[in-house]
């Protein structure tokens, strides 16, 4: 009787990482500035002005959580996720969470990191007790605009906003 043939090696998997969805430190501070300043203004989503606030880390560290998205230990995606106070006009209610800048590496995006980076917000808000996760975003931004959809955001017209004249925002919501 025949012996059965060994089972072949396990072929490395093709599939990327996951990534880990995780409190920043100051460490990451220039990465994130980097990213979020170089991101807007690669895609032309941000005028001259913002890119200051975009590379602000420091300055929404203290009005924000700050949340990155690590592949093997580099930053391949931000996020400033707001449960206190407000930071951007995007809050209507202290049972409202947002957030804001959210943004993923051009090399990392289409493997969920950007999803990612939305329900670890939407998880932390139903922990602090908030009913309303809101945000604000750019029309041009239809692939975060898809992602809101596919985890239940809806349109919030009557919230739309402009901080400036020529900039124009929409706002979605998802109750939790």
């Amino acid at each position: 009787m025949a012996l059965p043939s060994p089972l072949p090696s396990p072929v490395p998997s093709a599939v990327p990482s996951p990534v880990r969805v995780e409190d920043a430190v100051p460490a990451d501070w220039p990465r994130i500035a980097e990213l979020t300043a170089g991101v807007y203004r690669d895609e032309r989503l941000a005028s001259d002005e913002y890119q200051a606030e975009l590379a602000d880390v420091a300055g929404r560290a203290g009005r924000s959580q700050l949340l990155v998205a690590r592949d093997g230990g580099v930053v391949v995606g931000a996020v400033a996720l707001v449960l206190e106070g407000d930071f951007g006009e995007v809050t209507g209610s202290d049972d409202e969470a947002a957030f804001r800048m959210l943004v993923v590496d051009p090399a990392a995006r289409g493997r969920g990191v950007g999803e990612a980076l939305v329900r670890t917000c939407l998880d932390r808000a139903r922990a602090a007790g908030k009913r309303l996760m809101v945000l604000s975003t750019d029309p041009r931004m239809t692939a975060a605009h898809r992602i809101y959809g596919r985890l239940g955001f809806t349109r919030l017209p009557e919230r739309d906003w402009s901080p400036r004249p020529g900039i124009d925002l929409l706002v979605y919501a998802l109750e939790l």
